[in-house]
């Protein structure tokens, strides 16, 4: 079980949407498809924005988004 849960995930990704804005993640969905992607970069040779010693590729890229070190926009941005 990965931690932090996906509602924090998903609490810390649309924290920064004002009032009467859609929230940018609107499901686990993305969520996953975020931290996946990021996790091919980090695999592909991208540096970590963490401290990724001892830690598997998803396991930083999930705690790069919970520390708002990487931002999940949408197709049209």
């Amino acid at each position: 079980m990965l931690h932090p849960s996906y509602t924090d995930l998903m609490a810390v990704v649309n924290s920064d949407v004002e009032e009467g804005e859609h929230p940018v993640v609107q499901s686990r969905y993305s969520i996953v498809m975020a931290t996946s992607k990021r996790a091919r970069q980090i695999i592909a040779g991208d540096e970590a924005l963490v401290d990724g010693k001892d830690k598997k590729p998803l396991s930083i890229a999930v705690e790069e988004l919970y520390n708002s070190k990487i931002k999940i926009v949408g197709d049209d941005e």
